[in-house]
């Protein structure tokens, strides 16, 4: 089988007027950048109105080193609908660099079931990312202008709470001195950098319903508090309207296609294990305008992206899915059984029972927590054994739960179509969504909430004078909670994998995104700037003599 990168360079796309006649977008509403992206106005298009698809959401089990292929059955499965003559729409997140130059990969999916320009999706794209970057930055300069200014507003520079960012991993820049070298270069404080997608303007950008939106939440960022202790916002420092004008283009989402040339609309990527790690809701709106059905995603396992999904983005954005789609793979169950990752090709029925009650820990929470239906979308590998296979389906019939064997990976859509088949079903049953917290609860029970239901905690400890800040905040209004917490795990430490029990989630430090519209509360060692790997993914990334990017995944 070629490499991700070997089979979208030989793939031959659509000219992207096509792939939006397909969608139904008019050529008056798109923009092309090159032949394959276009930047759609939804304007055009009357989202906001009556959206009459489907809302399909594919989430999966914690993240392993086995991988589980999420973005790749999310693509799958829409062209697999596509196959069986559903109009359906792709609503994906945009890659990081961070993670493309670092060691989790791209976000365009993998070997028959991608997106494309997939290189370009993957880099640069249409620049989304270094305008959330240069909105985020030019608001941190700002603030330490008008610092060095005469300082009319008598902020404290000890409390200047804006950092600024980058769309890379950078471990050096998490904890700055910023302003030395004389009275010139500024007022010397403390400072840091965030990665771009763990950002607030990323996620305003992507909460954003349009672009009135966006600069009544771009306002109500908090960047600074006075020596009275009083905040002060991005409206106080006069900034709104820049940033705006930097973020008017990234605002509209990017029309791309799937190998087999369904629509996809690639935009926003928030980390979910900072972030809420959904993409944006216009894009979502436009797709569900657009299609029948429209596939999604959230970041990482259940635990987080499908959580924030449902509790932050649906609540804010009046959005229901009418299924869920859990993504795992029997390697990837074995290894939360405690297998090593050069064994996992080796029948092993016990460790893979251990590491089902991961996966099942999440269809409950499905279930239970957010009364959704549910469908387990099992990769399959040829190492998967018959036995192993039929132990993952009866330990799931047990909850009433159907599993699909995928192989989108290898067959596109072709692999999906039994997904497809069991997602439309699933769709056709009315289903009413519940959330994890009602918001009217105190953010310190909302908190707890979310560890009890959701991860299945025994106990939430707080950090001192962390639930002095949860008072305060609870009287600037109703904010749901966004969770910062390892991805790898349903507590808070990495290395706890499976379904662990009688834990108890640290909340070390809260954060108001006012702009967002939530609380960000951290929990254990969780950092907002990630740091390379002892060998980055940017090693074996290079251009060839005629100008091919090789090493792309």
């Amino acid at each position: 089988m070629p490499t991700d990168l070997e089979i979208a360079q030989a793939a031959q796309p659509k000219r992207i007027q096509e792939i939006a006649e397909k969608a139904g977008i008019p050529e008056g509403a798109i923009s092309p950048y090159g032949q394959y992206i276009a930047k759609v106005d939804p304007m055009q298009l009357g989202v906001g109105s009556e959206m009459r698809a489907k809302l399909i959401l594919v989430t999966a089990i914690n993240p392993t080193p086995a991988g589980e292929g999420k973005t790749t059955v999310s693509v799958g499965l829409a062209d697999g609908m596509t196959k069986i003559g559903k109009k359906a729409m792709l609503a994906l997140r945009e890659p990081s660099l961070g993670p493309v130059f670092g060691m989790k990969g791209g976000a365009a999916g993998g070997g028959r079931a991608q997106v494309l320009p997939m290189e370009q999706i993957n880099l640069h794209f249409t620049g989304d990312l270094h305008a959330i970057t240069a909105a985020n930055n030019l608001l941190a300069a700002m603030v330490d202008n008008h610092i060095q200014q005469g300082n009319a507003l008598n902020i404290d520079p000890r409390r200047v709470v804006w950092r600024r960012c980058m769309d890379m991993n950078d471990r050096q820049l998490r904890d700055i001195l910023t302003g030395l070298g004389g009275k010139s270069n500024g007022m010397p404080r403390s400072d840091g950098f965030d990665i771009t997608a763990a950002s607030e303007v990323m996620a305003v950008f992507c909460l954003a319903n349009d672009m009135e939106d966006l600069k009544k939440r771009l306002e109500r960022i908090v960047v600074a508090y006075t020596f009275a202790g009083e905040a002060v916002t991005c409206k106080d420092i006069h900034a709104q309207g820049a940033m705006a004008a930097l973020l008017k283009d990234a605002l509209m989402p990017n029309l791309v296609q799937t190998l087999e040339g369904t629509p996809a609309l690639v935009h926003g990527g928030p980390f979910a294990n900072i972030a809420h790690g959904c993409n944006s809701v216009i894009a979502t709106r436009t797709a569900l305008k657009m299609g029948d059905y429209c596939v999604t995603e959230a970041g990482f396992g259940a635990d987080l992206g499908a959580e924030k999904f449902l509790d932050i983005k649906c609540r804010m954005a009046g959005l229901a899915p009418s299924a869920v789609v859990i993504v795992a793979t029997v390697r990837a169950l074995k290894s939360h059984g405690g297998v090593p990752k050069a064994e996992l090709g080796k029948e092993n029925l016990e460790a893979l029972e251990k590491g089902i009650g991961n996966l099942l820990k999440h269809v409950e929470n499905m279930q239970k927590v957010y009364s959704m239906p549910v469908v387990v979308a099992l990769n399959r590998f040829e190492s998967d054994t018959q036995a192993e296979l039929d132990l993952v389906e009866e330990k799931l019939r047990a909850l009433g739960v159907n599993v699909r064997l995928c192989d989108v990976w290898a067959k596109g859509g072709q692999g999906g179509l039994a997904l497809a088949e069991e997602v439309l079903h699933l769709c056709e049953h009315p289903s009413e969504m519940t959330y994890a917290y009602p918001l009217e609860e105190t953010l310190e029970n909302k908190i707890a909430m979310i560890a009890k239901r959701v991860y299945g905690a025994k106990n939430v400890s707080f950090a001192a004078g962390i639930r002095t800040q949860l008072r305060k905040l609870d009287k600037l209004g109703n904010f749901p909670v966004c969770m910062a917490k390892t991805q790898y795990s349903l507590s808070d430490d990495p290395k706890k994998t499976g379904r662990p029990e009688d834990f108890t989630i640290t909340v070390r430090q809260v954060r108001l995104s006012a702009g967002a519209g939530f609380v960000v509360a951290f929990t254990g060692e969780i950092i907002a700037m990630p740091g390379l790997p002892k060998v980055p993914a940017a090693e074996a990334i290079d251009v060839d003599e005629n100008g091919e990017i090789v090493g792309l995944f």
